[in-house]
């Protein structure tokens, strides 16, 4: 056994909750994704999607996947700098750009790619780039293959930010990034207050929509759109394996930074091409959020509903408000076992446990789709209620 494998035969960790019997990862699912899927034999309600608009299994979605393979094949045989361009990226870069309000749009094969390789590539050796302490993981890689100085702040602490603002030297480029809509504890971006911040030190902003797209703002525009504050954030970032029920993601920016990343971003010159389904998939359900207002009604209807009904119940929530619902159980493994439990109960939930939250922190992420019922949203309540007390995990009532 050389060194690599003695390293790593140490490393048990999931072993450790496996023989618990409260392993709570890569779980099969034998259905399409919808509000109810079949896993082990079961239906089970999902409430672990980020499906927000339900449009996943959609015929038209469905139809026009299948003939953009159809016309162009399974995949593209390349990178979009050398062979590997459609006139459907093109497309969906020209109507991703216009949607968000920015000049133009890169499309990447995946929204950690884009933050991978954005964040990375836009300062240099002299410049600065700060963080919220709980942006996603994608911007935590893109800020370490940077070779400028990074800040982390504290979460939402606009005090925070200025006091790290105002370490920087002022010549400089400072580069603002943070989750529009932060995707554990669904709580927002305070993006006009960083506005006011960007202002008075002279610094950018580059903002991740990868849960706010089709969630917030007109027609689901995100939540710079929402905020009014679209011209002042210098990029937007959105993927598709949200709301736009596909797999990739996009950069959105004025034409000369998106020329520069056009040439520059590794991550996108050098990886294969969205394959021709994911792109059609994905023009489609952009589609049908800028034609279906009421997708969005639904969903905020939904979610209204769900948060009352579990703040009456008596449960932690913290500061979501968004489909994004945390229910805080603050032990990592009565985390596993609640969401073993309401398994049990037919309720697909996810844990989040350390690195995504801080040890104290861990909780069950609930997430709505538009497509859910308020029966199913009672289903899902009471059976929460019943597993945080048989766990003994208090709840206010």
């Amino acid at each position: 056994m050389g060194l690599l494998q003695e390293r790593f035969k140490e490393y048990r960790e999931p072993q450790k909750y496996m023989e618990l019997g409260i392993y709570p990862y890569f779980r099969e699912i034998d259905s399409h994704q919808d509000t109810e899927v079949i896993m082990d034999g079961q239906k089970v309600l999902m409430f672990g999607s980020n499906s927000y608009m339900g449009l996943t299994y959609d015929k038209r979605i469905v139809d026009a996947a299948v003939a953009a393979v159809k016309k162009y094949g399974t995949g593209c045989a390349g990178s979009r700098f050398l062979n590997g361009t459609l006139d459907l990226h093109i497309q969906l870069e020209h109507e991703l750009a216009e949607f968000v309000g920015k000049d133009e749009a890169l499309v990447y094969s995946t929204g950690f790619t884009v933050n991978s390789g954005v964040v990375s590539q836009l300062t240099g050796r002299n410049d600065y780039i700060l963080g919220d302490d709980r942006d996603h993981a994608s911007i935590v890689d893109g800020r370490r293959l940077s070779i400028s100085t990074f800040y982390h702040y504290k979460h939402n602490d606009m005090q925070d930010l200025e006091h790290l603002l105002q370490k920087c030297n002022p010549d400089s480029l400072k580069l603002i990034v943070t989750d529009g809509l932060f995707s554990m504890e669904g709580d927002l971006a305070k993006l006009p207050e960083i506005v006011e911040l960007k202002k008075k030190y002279n610094a950018s902003i580059m903002v991740d929509e990868a849960h706010g797209l089709g969630v917030f703002g007109r027609n689901g525009r995100g939540t710079c759109d929402h905020f009014g504050v679209t011209d002042d954030v210098d990029l937007i970032m959105g993927t598709f394996s949200k709301s736009l029920a596909s797999i990739g993601g996009f950069i959105a920016a004025d034409s000369d930074t998106i020329n520069y990343l056009r040439h520059t971003s590794r991550t996108y010159i050098f990886s294969a091409s969205n394959t021709p389904a994911a792109t059609a998939a994905a023009m489609e359900a952009l589609h049908i959020l800028k034609t279906e207002p009421e997708r969005i009604e639904g969903l905020w209807k939904i979610t209204n509903y769900a948060l009352s009904q579990f703040k009456q119940a008596g449960f932690e929530i913290g500061e979501t408000e968004s489909p994004i619902i945390p229910l805080y159980v603050r032990d990592a493994i009565k985390t596993f076992e609640v969401t073993k439990k309401a398994f049990e109960k037919g309720i697909f939930i996810n844990p989040v446990i350390p690195p995504a939250c801080a040890p104290q922190d861990t909780l069950v992420r609930v997430a709505l789709m538009a497509t859910h019922t308020k029966e199913q949203v009672d289903r899902c309540v009471s059976a929460l209620v019943d597993t945080f007390k048989e766990l003994g995990i208090p709840l206010a009532n």
